[in-house]
């Protein structure tokens, strides 16, 4: 097995605080939004047999094994990160598989460079992914009952967003939010920004499950993106508890450290609270506009001490190992390729000490064994 030397990224939503704690070093003063674990061309983990990318692409069949291999190619399916946010990512929604390969082919043909920023489709993958709360953690999740949102909005006393509230009890349901959304996305821009100002002002004084929506409102001022996240379910995530976020699913991850998983993709539809391009014609062609409460995920006891994560994907399988001190060895072989990351105490993973934001990558196949006092998550992939 490796072990991975990994890239944070710092992004400006990202804390100051959270990684440098949990990896136990001085804080840089820079943000420190998102230290990635796997072989993402834009920052792959490094080995010392090279990167993770290059060692996957010597030897792909022996790194990830026959079945993984076959059914997702000569990568790996998914990439592993811990995040965290100190201030709120943009609201956004991921396409399903079909779409991105038809997106993806349409800027294709249509010879959008990869790289320019209105660029909606950087692969042709989908990108679900589960975040896991390592600390209590907020974001927004899946549309609310539009009832339940119009009496949010209503009770701003904002005289502007009126003619969304009144939409919002219109039917059938998904029409109406469709409605809505397009209506706040399309507005006028001074107009929604004089809107969100006094919502935001009667946000601060209200408090309560206001609350959010006015951090949400500090931090993008003006911004149409704060009215269409009081469309979304609030959620708070206690340390354990998970999020999964399947395709259209409008969300934004808030505060708070979490590790999370996703399938080995950028692609991404905007829906604001960002500066960034917002097509808002292709993202309504995403956008599932289902009502319902958010699903909370907890773990689910297997054998051997493992609590997983269950997910209806395949590119990806999380799940953890508490393992308190003086419990014997835990053999975590499997026929396919994984990355075991510590997020606390000291284990030990093979010949490797690992503490915690520290991993390794094991080879499909390989003797996995671990031990120690601490908290182990295992990313690995289903075939």
């Amino acid at each position: 097995m490796d072990r991975l030397d990994n890239t944070i990224r710092p992004y400006a939503w990202g804390s100051t605080t959270a990684i440098p704690e949990l990896l136990g070093v001085e804080p840089s003063g820079e943000p420190q939004a998102e230290m990635w674990m796997g072989a993402h061309p834009g920052a792959p983990s490094r080995t010392a047999r090279g990167t993770l990318v290059e060692v996957i692409e010597t030897d792909p069949e022996r790194e990830l094994g026959e079945r993984a291999v076959a059914r997702f190619g000569p990568r790996l399916p998914f990439l592993l990160k811990i995040l965290a946010a100190g201030a709120p990512l943009s609201l956004q929604v991921h396409p399903d598989l079909e779409q991105a390969k038809e997106g993806y082919q349409d800027e294709e043909r249509r010879n959008i460079p990869i790289d320019a920023s209105y660029r909606n489709y950087k692969d042709a993958n989908h990108k679900p992914e589960l975040i896991c709360a390592l600390t209590e953690f907020d974001g927004l999740c899946g549309f609310r009952d539009p009832v339940h949102a119009a009496d949010l909005l209503d009770g701003l006393g904002v005289d502007s967003l009126k003619p969304y509230v009144d939409l919002l009890h219109a039917h059938p349901e998904d029409a109406a939010l469709r409605e809505v959304l397009t209506a706040v996305l399309t507005a006028d821009r001074k107009e929604m920004a004089h809107s969100v100002a006094e919502a935001a002002a009667a946000c601060d004084r209200l408090g309560g499950d206001y609350a959010p929506y006015a951090g949400i409102a500090h931090h993008y001022p003006g911004d149409p993106g704060v009215i269409a996240a009081m469309l979304l379910n609030h959620v708070r995530l206690q340390p354990g508890e998970a999020l999964f976020l399947g395709a259209g699913i409008p969300h934004a991850y808030l505060s708070g450290l979490g590790v999370e998983i996703m399938a080995n993709s950028d692609n991404v539809l905007r829906c604001g609270l960002t500066p960034k391009h917002v097509d808002v014609p292709e993202l309504l062609r995403i956008v599932r506009f289902e009502a319902g409460d958010p699903s909370v995920l907890r773990p689910e006891a297997a054998p051997d001490g493992e609590e997983v994560y269950e997910t209806p994907i395949e590119e990806f399988r999380l799940s953890r190992y508490v393992l308190p001190q003086g419990v014997a060895v835990h053999d975590l072989t499997r026929a396919t390729p994984q990355i075991l990351l510590c997020t606390a105490g000291v284990v030990r993973a093979g010949e490797h000490r690992l503490t915690p934001g520290q991993s390794v990558f094991v080879p499909a196949g390989e003797t996995a064994e671990v031990s120690g006092a601490g908290t182990v998550f295992r990313a690995t992939v289903i075939v």
